[in-house]
């Protein structure tokens, strides 16, 4: 027999508020462990264990590699660096992104329900996109219980209402209840199952997020797509999750279908503006060449690169109009993509 006694938590915008509200309410001698992960940019200062350690009950503190697991305390991922739970210690690890982020969600709760099964409560707190959902499957394919932020009660409703949506959800409440629901829940005893061949269904996912060489060689589950890594342009593998879709690449990077599009967005941009710089070096190049021709009394070869400049800035400017004003309203030249007759 055990006791659940694990309580992992992800958010992401808006989530300092919620998660500091949170864990206010619940007391200094909460009989759990709690593990928190937030989005943060990786080069800023987190000062989110100050945060709630100001705001009274529970202490807080920055996760640190290999350090042992406390009752009553609160662990926060520091940026750039997932969390990850080991029966009985934390460790802490730079390994590839899932969903774009570091830390992630995902790894944070897959590594906990790995480790202690039934013993996890998993709360989805207020974010944008999905991260959290892959999640809090694994989470309740362990026997453990999941609770998530009621999406009208979330500053940004993204990761809850994708996490209700996607995952057998235990509890939807408010921030208020969802304390409540943990303190009632907290201590109680649970069945150690017999049959924990559960367990190996995550262990390779949480080997790959610490960057083991060994499970990057595991072949994978699912089956190749037909999208390639937005960071490192590998193929993606498709895995189905009951009804999660979501994609990994051979050296880790996951996505769920939401980030995969924005993370295909963002490349999409980065992409345009690296065509929109290498057309405006080359008009430069070209306009400085059909000088020098003039200069040296060879006006054939100015009018040809004169010409190749003027054609080379009505590109730059075609993708300039595209940044401006968006993907969506992409404009058709002579010559170029022909309109579509789908209706929108």
């Amino acid at each position: 027999m055990a006791e659940r006694d694990i309580v992992v938590i992800g958010a992401s915008a808006g989530g300092v508020e919620a998660v500091s509200s949170l864990i206010e309410a619940l007391p200094r001698d909460f009989p759990a462990a709690v593990f928190v992960v937030v989005h943060f940019p990786p080069h800023v200062t987190s000062v989110l264990p100050r945060i709630i350690s100001r705001r009274g009950g529970m202490l807080a503190e920055h996760a640190v590699d290999g350090a042992p697991i406390e009752l009553g305390r609160v662990y926060v991922a520091p940026p750039d660096l997932h969390l990850i739970i080991e029966t009985g210690h934390m460790r802490l690890v730079r390994g590839p992104r899932e969903n774009m982020s570091r830390p992630a969600v995902d790894p944070l709760f897959r590594s906990a329900a790995r480790a202690y099964g039934n013993r996890v409560m998993a709360v989805v707190l207020s974010g944008n996109l999905d991260d959290g959902s892959a999640g809090m499957i694994a989470v309740k394919k362990r026997g453990g219980l999941a609770l998530v932020q009621d999406p009208d009660d979330a500053l940004y409703s993204g990761m809850p209402a994708s996490a209700i949506r996607n995952a057998p959800v235990d509890h939807v409440a408010p921030l208020a209840e969802i304390a409540q629901l943990l303190i009632q829940k907290a201590g109680e005893t649970v069945e150690t199952p017999e049959d924990d061949r559960s367990r190996a269904l995550y262990e390779t996912e949480v080997r790959v997020a610490e960057m083991d060489p060994d499970a990057l060689e595991t072949p994978r589950a699912g089956e190749p797509s037909a999208f390639a890594c937005p960071e490192c342009h590998g193929v993606l593998w498709e895995v189905q999750d009951g009804e999660l879709t979501r994609f990994r690449c051979r050296v880790g990077h996951a996505y769920s279908m939401e980030n995969l599009l924005a993370g295909q967005s963002a490349a999409l941009d980065a992409a345009l503006w690296t065509a929109y710089r290498a057309l405006e070096e080359r008009a430069a190049l070209t306009a400085r060449m059909a000088d020098r021709m003039r200069d040296r009394s060879q006006p054939m070869l100015a009018v040809r690169y004169d010409e190749q400049t003027r054609e080379t800035l009505e590109r730059a400017e075609m993708i300039r109009r595209v940044l401006v004003t968006g993907s969506e309203d992409i404009p058709v030249v002579e010559g170029g993509p022909r309109e579509s007759n789908v209706a929108d």
